[in-house]
């Protein structure tokens, strides 16, 4: 009750935190760990790569011994490695690798998390985004936003394989996720299409990095930005590095996820080295140093939380 005073005198110190427990406060004057404010950044998601390779081979495996019919999707997520972490590849983001085999059909849901996949292979897939089916082909960008029904299916002869990135984490923070399965579990097709502002087709991204040039200050090579304004939150880009191309040096307030759609390289985060080559995934979380190398003509999709950082002015660069 307003006003109530306390069971006993407020005399020392033990008695303030006594009175502060029993009215659910917490001394702002404490030390805490982590501190309320820090100087920097204090991340507690570390930088890691996801070999495509390996992880293709537990895919194959999975086709064996799980049936989208029942489990929905076919997907493994790269969940980073700190301890009590349960699935985030990044703060606001999560990804996973999927495969769909020949003649499959997984049913439709929606939720309120963004999505998109990129297609590493595969010829015959496609995705149903409400009531909209297109392709998704090898080097595809398709996109999914958050509340809009999609399902797949593959009408082609061998297994397909995709990268899925979405904004899981973020609403989980802000606890507004929701979930529905699609009432007839497989959304009915209302048109056919190769076109759509949700699909982003290997040739258009290459056509678009042919016009595009390298970054004045070297913080990457050409890139084009594919536009999701149903996406608000997420940044997708596509960057081309030419063989022997290194970017400068800098981090920076958004969280990345990379996929390396083609070539082979090295990025050193804090300068330890990750490798990659086609096919694999790896992160920089928040506030981590990162630079690019090629060693062979690369292409590197780049999913952030961007957009949300400079939205909410949190963005904030430091270059070498």
């Amino acid at each position: 009750m307003a006003g109530t005073a306390p069971a006993s005198p407020i005399e020392t110190m033990d008695d303030l935190f006594r009175e502060a427990e029993r009215l659910n406060l917490s001394p702002a004057w404490i030390p805490r760990n982590p501190p309320i404010l820090s100087e920097g950044p204090l991340s507690e998601f570390v930088p890691a790569v996801w070999g495509y390779g390996e992880i293709k081979n537990a895919l194959d495996a999975a086709g064996k011994l799980i049936d989208v019919k029942f489990s929905t999707r076919r997907n493994f997520v790269m969940r980073n490695p700190f301890p009590g972490n349960n699935f985030a590849t990044a703060r606001t983001l999560v990804c996973a690798y999927q495969m769909i085999l020949p003649g499959e059909v997984a049913p439709s849901h929606r939720h309120s998390s963004h999505a998109l996949r990129v297609i590493i292979d595969g010829l015959g897939a496609y995705s149903i985004v409400n009531g909209e089916k297109m392709p998704m082909d090898a080097g595809d960008v398709v996109l999914t936003p958050g509340w809009f029904y999609h399902g797949h299916g593959h009408d082609g002869d061998t297994p397909a394989y995709w990268f899925d990135g979405l904004d899981v984490p973020l609403t989980h923070l802000f606890e507004l996720t929701f979930f529905e399965n699609h009432p007839q579990k497989y959304e009915p097709t209302v048109s056919v299409t190769a076109t759509s502002p949700f699909r982003f087709t290997r040739d258009s991204i290459r056509r678009g990095l042919d016009q595009a040039r390298p970054d004045a200050e070297g913080f990457h090579g050409p890139r084009i930005v594919l536009d999701a304004p149903d996406m608000p939150v997420m940044g997708l880009a596509m960057e081309r590095l030419e063989a022997g191309r290194k970017t400068r040096a800098q981090r920076a307030t958004p969280n990345h996820v990379f996929l390396a759609c083609e070539g082979r390289g090295t990025s050193f985060i804090d300068g330890a080295p990750f490798v990659w080559q086609r096919g694999d995934t790896f992160v920089v979380p928040s506030w981590h140093k990162v630079e690019h190398h090629a060693a062979a003509d690369s292409l590197l999709f780049d999913l952030s939380d961007e957009p949300l950082m400079r939205f909410a002015k949190y963005f904030r660069q430091q270059a070498d």
